[in-house]
C-alpha cells in the first residue's frame, strides 16, 4: 500500500515540532514566542509553558490589523503583526522572548515578523 503524501508530510512536520520544542521551552521570565502560517492568514502566540498560559496573541483576523493591510498573507501583514505584537508585549512588560518559529525556515514572512519584532524594541 502507498502512503498518501500528505501523511508523510504531516509525519515530517510532526518529527520537526517535538525536536524544536525539545530545546525550546517559555518561562514567565522569557516566554515563548510562536508564529503559525496558514495559506490566507498568519497568527503568533506569546506562551508561558510553565503556566500554560497565552499571554498574548495576534493574528491577521484581527479588525484592527486587518483593516490596515491590502492582503492578509504577505510580507507587509507580517510586518505590521510584528508591529503589533511588540506593542502589546510592551503593555505587559515583557522585552525578551524566545523565538520559536514553528516548522517554518527562517525566510520570508517569519523572517519579516522577527525583523519586525526585533525593530519595535522585542529582544530575542
Amino acid at each position: 500500500m502507498i502512503t498518501p503524501k500528505y501523511i508523510i508530510k504531516n509525519k515530517r512536520k510532526n518529527r520537526l515540532r517535538k525536536s524544536i520544542r525539545k530545546n525550546i521551552n517559555g518561562t514567565p521570565d522569557r516566554p515563548r514566542m510562536i508564529i503559525k502560517k496558514s495559506n490566507k492568514y498568519l497568527y503568533a502566540q506569546v506562551v508561558d509553558d510553565e503556566n500554560y498560559k497565552v499571554l498574548v496573541s495576534v493574528s491577521t483576523l484581527e479588525k484592527d490589523v486587518k483593516s490596515q493591510l491590502k492582503s492578509t498573507k504577505d510580507k507587509e501583514a507580517a510586518r505590521a503583526m510584528g508591529k503589533v505584537i511588540a506593542e502589546r508585549l510592551k503593555e505587559k512588560k515583557i522585552i525578551t522572548v524566545t523565538f520559536d518559529r514553528n516548522v517554518y525556515p527562517f525566510m520570508g514572512r517569519v523572517k519579516v515578523f522577527a525583523d519586525s519584532a526585533r525593530e519595535n524594541g522585542i529582544k530575542f
